[in-house]
């Protein structure tokens, strides 16, 4: 029996225009005459930049940094936008949109020009960032878009990178620094709540093997890395970027009537289920990854590749 608080039981993820029309359901709570025409021509322009519609870029083909991924982001943004308002922190309109486009755009490192036929996108997983940042300008200034707002979006996005301290990114306002923190939270909490977060971290050790990411040889290194991995994360949110479970409690429980950060329900039963893979299974854990049929179809793709 499905539980019926069960996060991805609200919206279909892998219709990116369901999601997108949520997005825009959950932005009219806040404000009900908020202007949709930018965020409606981005929008549009990255799910064709993912698709292999836009001029001058290839398809996206990393399997974990995609479309689905970047999605799944734009959604939980707006979620925390509207947890934080109803909690009594309003953001202007005009930096929820940046805040929106820095969501959009903030994996868009990964897509390859189309001159660029070698390997796959992963093999930028660790300039990914910057690379984004470099896209997000040639994109205003392509689509005429004010070069302030551009300058707010790199600082915004910067802030995804990993490796660098928020207090070392010169945020122009409180406002900027913390829409900073909500954009690095939501890549957070949007992949590791994932349904198929599990199984698509198979997908991401190819990237990072791609990318000559260090520290992890073995796939199963991954897996059992992932266990630190979050324990770290968990602390930078609470932390580092005050994040509190009580914004997307605030959100379920206005929006669905469900009184409960499903996102944090989400992301703990996946890392309890995958003690237990490793804790009982360790030596097939792969056996244990049934959702989606990603390891069946990893297994073709290895096949091809052999």
């Amino acid at each position: 029996m499905k539980d019926k608080n069960d996060l991805s039981l609200l919206i279909d993820a892998d219709r990116v225009e369901g999601v997108f029309s949520e997005v825009k359901n959950i932005v009219s709570l806040i404000h009900a005459d908020y202007d949709f025409r930018v965020l409606d021509h981005v929008f549009t322009d990255i799910v064709k930049l993912f698709n292999g519609e836009y001029h001058g870029y290839r398809k996206c083909n990393t399997e974990y940094h995609n479309l689905r991924h970047t999605t799944d982001v734009l959604l939980t943004t707006a979620r925390l936008f509207h947890g934080f308002f109803i909690e009594g922190h309003i953001f202007s309109r005009h930096m929820m949109e940046l805040g929106f486009l820095s969501a959009l755009m903030h994996d868009t490192g990964y897509i390859q020009t189309e001159d660029d036929c070698e390997g796959t996108g992963s093999k930028y997983t660790k300039v990914h960032v910057e690379r984004s940042i470099q896209y997000m300008r040639d994109y205003f200034l392509k689509n005429k878009f004010h070069m302030d707002d551009y300058k707010k979006c790199s600082r915004i996005v910067a802030a995804t990178h990993q490796s660098i301290k928020h207090c070392d990114i010169p945020f122009e306002s409180d406002e900027e620094r913390l829409m900073g923190k909500v954009i690095y939270t939501a890549d957070f909490l949007g992949q590791m709540s994932d349904r198929y977060y599990l199984e698509k971290l198979l997908f991401l050790y190819r990237e990072f093997t791609e990318g000559n990411v260090p520290g992890i040889r073995h796939e199963s290194d991954l897996f059992e890395n992932t266990i630190g991995f979050f324990e770290i994360i968990r602390q930078r949110l609470e932390t580092e970027m005050g994040y509190k479970g009580i914004y997307m409690r605030h959100h379920f429980k206005s929006r669905w009537n469900i009184d409960c950060d499903l996102y944090t329900a989400a992301i703990m039963k996946n890392i309890n289920y995958l003690k237990y893979v490793l804790d009982c299974c360790r030596k097939n854990y792969r056996d244990m990854l049934k959702r989606g049929d990603i390891v069946k179809k990893l297994g073709q793709l290895e096949l091809l590749n052999a």
